[in-house]
């Protein structure tokens, strides 16, 4: 399970449908709502 960086739920990266690649990495998202807040602003997410 991948953690949704933007609420820190667990999403499964096998059935996750929203995604976002950011610095060579995949991210995974719950809702389409924490998807667009992170690609607004990536860095504020990602350690």
């Amino acid at each position: 399970m991948a953690k949704d960086p933007v609420c820190k739920m667990d999403v499964n990266e096998k059935t996750a449908k929203l995604k976002s690649d950011y610095n060579g990495k995949t991210y995974y998202f719950c809702a389409p709502g924490c998807k667009s807040t992170f690609d607004k602003n990536p860095a504020k997410y990602v350690k």
